[in-house]
C-alpha cells in the first residue's frame, strides 16, 4: 500500500514510548483529522494479525494519519505493564507527539477490547477538546457477574437446547460438573456491585457527556462483545447512551473479536473509513 512509515518517539512518564506514524504518500492529500490506534489487551503495536498495521495503512491511503505505539512494558516500549484503566497519561502524550509529527485540526482514538474501554476513560479524565470522535471494537467491561450473565444467555442457553447435550450427560460423556457450571454461573449473575463507581460506570459517564461522534463496532462471535451487550442491557446508565445522537453502531456478522477471518478486516477498515468520513 502506498504509504510512508516512520518511528516516533513519545515522551512518556520517564522514558520514551515508541510508535509508527503512518502518513499518506507525497502527493496524496493530508487530511486533518488523525487517528491514534490505542492498543488492548496483550498486544502491541502490530496487534494480531498484523491487524492494526493493515488498519494504519488503510486510513492512512486514504489521507489520515495515523498513530500506533507501545504501551509501556509492551512491545519496543520500556517500563512496566500498566493496567488499562491507568493509560491516560500514555494516551495523552501519544496525543501530543501525533499533533508535533502532523498537520491535523482533530484526533479520534480507535480502539479494541480493553484499549476501547481507555479510550473512554482517558476522555472521561480529561476531556480532551482535541478528541472529535472515537471508535470502540468489541470494548471491554468485563466482571465476575457480567460473563456469568453472558455464559448463561449465550452458551449455555443455546447448549441446554441440544439434544448432543442430553445425550452425552445420559451418557456419561457430560459430567455433573457441566451442571455445576451452570449452577455457578447463575449465582454469579447475582453478584451487586461495589459502592464506589467501577471503570464501566466511568464509561458509561463518558458516553454521555462525550460531545463527539462515537462508533461502536461488536463482533457476532465474540464473548467480550456478548458482555457489552449484556452489561449495557441490565445498567440505567448504559441504556440511555447507547441511544444518544452521535453514535453509530455496526454488528459483524460471524466475526470474532480481532475479525481475523477473511473479509472481516476489510469489512472492519470500510466501517472506519465511512465513520471517519462523517468528522471531516
Amino acid at each position: 500500500m502506498n504509504v510512508q512509515e516512520q518511528p516516533l518517539q513519545i515522551a512518556g512518564d520517564g522514558f520514551d514510548m515508541l510508535g509508527i506514524l503512518s502518513l499518506p504518500a507525497p502527493g496524496t492529500p493530508t487530511l486533518r483529522t488523525a487517528v491514534l490506534i490505542v492498543v488492548g489487551g496483550a498486544q502491541y503495536r502490530a496487534g494480531s494479525h498484523r491487524q492494526f498495521v493493515l488498519l494504519a495503512r488503510r486510513l492512512a491511503a486514504a489521507g489520515y494519519p495515523v498513530l500506533r505505539f507501545d504501551l509501556p512494558g509492551m512491545g519496543d516500549s520500556p517500563g512496566d505493564p500498566v493496567p488499562f484503566e491507568n493509560t491516560a497519561p500514555d494516551i495523552a502524550a501519544a496525543l501530543d507527539a501525533l499533533a508535533q509529527a502532523a498537520p491535523i485540526d482533530r484526533s479520534v482514538l480507535w480502539g479494541l477490547c480493553d484499549g476501547a474501554s481507555a479510550s473512554l476513560l482517558y476522555l472521561q479524565a480529561t476531556q480532551d477538546p482535541r478528541v472529535a470522535g472515537v471508535a470502540l471494537l468489541n470494548p471491554w467491561v468485563r466482571s465476575e457477574a457480567g460473563l456469568a450473565r453472558a455464559h448463561v444467555k449465550h452458551y449455555y442457553r443455546q447448549r441446554v437446547l441440544q439434544a448432543d447435550f442430553w445425550r452425552k450427560l445420559a451418557g456419561g460423556r457430560v459430567g455433573w460438573a457441566a451442571l455445576r457450571g451452570i449452577w455457578a454461573n447463575l449465582r454469579a449473575m447475582r453478584q451487586t456491585a461495589p459502592a464506589l463507581l467501577s471503570f464501566q460506570e466511568l464509561m458509561a459517564l463518558c458516553w454521555q457527556a462525550f460531545e463527539g461522534k462515537i462508533m461502536l463496532i461488536l463482533s457476532e462471535r465474540d464473548l467480550t462483545a456478548q458482555e457489552f451487550i449484556e452489561y449495557a442491557s441490565n445498567h440505567a446508565q448504559w441504556r440511555p447512551a447507547l441511544q444518544r445522537p452521535g453514535v453509530t453502531r455496526h454488528n459483524l456478522a460471524g466475526a470474532d473479536h480481532t475479525c481475523s477471518q477473511p473479509g472481516q478486516q476489510d469489512q472492519l477498515e470500510q466501517l472506519t473509513l465511512h465513520w471517519l468520513a462523517t468528522l471531516v
